[in-house]
Formats: structure tokens, sequence, C-alpha cells
């Protein structure tokens, strides 16, 4: 991809990775849209200048009608980061997360997908396009306490690889961001100063670092995510081993990583 001079459009840009990003696209001088569900996020970017478009990613008629108008609004959006997302514990002896499993799998996999489809056709129209998937390490490596969100990011990273495979002899560019357990509130406020989560700063330090060095990189992997990213290649006992250990010492601190 190329760092400057792009249109583009950040899901859950009103917060965390999605506002950090934003504010770090911008810098290299490209024009950023960011939409949010919450109003009051939406009113904090406006007042950083960002251009911005309320929407619930698990409303379908919404999405299409956001994807709608920013197209009207911003003719030459040539990029969108699919950040939004959300993380909820469950309990599943209780069998009664179905409302969690459902809202869930609609923001985080079905929000996405039906986003592209709405931006696809006019993202091919542009000579230089991106599509840029945020999973998690949890795709890789999952968290029990978080079952359906660690499903949703695989399914993110599966649905990603063919993305790119479908469109890779056209204009655009499908890259997937795997952030480790990073100082945001997607959890809630105790995440965003909890000693375990990188530092957002760093984590969006390093993930601009890994840009410029490589603009055409498949995934962009700091190094706290890549013990997840690798978990599977060490075998099936040690990562069994690996992913009941990161699941023990889960349970017995209740610190979550992503």
């Amino acid at each position: 991809m190329k760092l400057t001079d792009n249109t583009i459009l950040i899901t859950g840009g009103g917060s965390g990775i999605g506002l950090a990003l934003a504010r770090a696209f911008r810098e290299l001088g490209n024009e950023v849209i960011v939409s949010n569900r919450s109003e009051e996020r939406l009113a904090a970017a406006r007042a950083e200048g960002f251009a911005t478009y309320a929407v619930d990613m698990a409303d379908p008629a919404g999405i299409a009608a956001m994807a709608a108008q920013v197209l009207s609004d911003y003719p030459a959006l040539n990029g969108v980061i699919q950040n939004a997302g959300i993380m909820q514990m469950e309990n599943l002896l209780n069998g009664n997360t179905q409302q969690v499993q459902d809202h869930t799998i609609a923001v985080n996999l079905l929000g996405p997908m039906r986003l592209n489809n709405a931006l696809i056709p006019h993202l091919l129209k542009q000579d230089r396009a991106f599509i840029m998937t945020v999973s998690s390490g949890l795709a890789f490596l999952p968290a029990a306490m978080f079952p359906t969100y660690s499903a949703t990011k695989a399914a993110i990273h599966s649905y990603t690889q063919s993305l790119r495979y479908q469109l890779k002899n056209t204009s655009i560019q499908v890259m997937e961001l795997a952030p480790p357990y990073v100082q945001t509130t997607l959890t809630g406020e105790h995440q965003a100063t909890d000693p375990h989560a990188m530092p957002l700063d760093e984590f969006i330090n390093e993930v601009m670092s890994i840009l410029k060095q490589n603009p055409d990189t498949r995934e962009i992997l700091v190094e706290r995510v890549n013990f997840l990213r690798t978990a599977e290649s060490k075998g099936m006992n040690a990562y069994y081993e690996l992913f009941n250990g990161f699941n023990d010492q889960m349970a017995s601190t209740r610190t979550t990583s992503v």
C-alpha cells in the first residue's frame, strides 16, 4: 500500500486502536474518515477534525446506508480499515450466552463482510486501493473465557486469506492486522491501564514502522503477538500445552490477551 495521499475509512475509529490509527495515518498525509456507534466518541473525533459517520456494525441496513453516504461524500475513497469489534466474556456452562454470541458474530464477522460487499465494487475502480482487516492474536490461540470473540477473529483470519486470493489480480491489496493485548477499553476501563497490556502508542508506533518497512506485507504482526501467531507451528502437543497454560494463567489472573 502507499502510505500517503489515501482516503481511508476506519470503522470503530472513535477510540482505542481505531482512533490511534486514524491519527497516525492522518499525520502521513491521508484523509481519514471514522465511523463508530457511539455519538459521544464521534463528537470527540470531530473535535479533532475527523469526518465521522454513525453506524452500528450489527445493522445490515445501517452499514449499507453508511457506505453509500461515505462513497457519495468521498468518491476518492481507496482504503478501509475494518477495526470495529466487541469482546465479551462468556460462561458456556450456563447455556445463556446466545445473545452475546449472536451480537459478537454480527459485529465482528458479518459487519466487516457486509461493509466489504458494499465497498469492493467502488474500490476495484481505484488505481490503488486496500482493505485492512483487524483480527487478533486470539485468532491463532483462543482465549477460552472469550470463546465467540476468539472464534470470530479466527474466522476473520480465514476470510481475509480468501479475500486476498480472490482479489490478487486486482488493484486492491488485502492486509490483516493481528493485535496482541493492547491498552484500550475493549473489555472495559481496566484494560486501558492494565500493565499486562501493550501500551497503545507503542503498538501503533510498531505497526506504522512495519508498514513503512514493508508496505506490501500480508500480515502486520508486532513482536508481542508472535508467540500466538506461531503457536500451531510448534506441533500439536506443544500447541495444546501452550493453549492450556495460556488459558490457565488467564483464568487465575482474570487477565485478557487480544
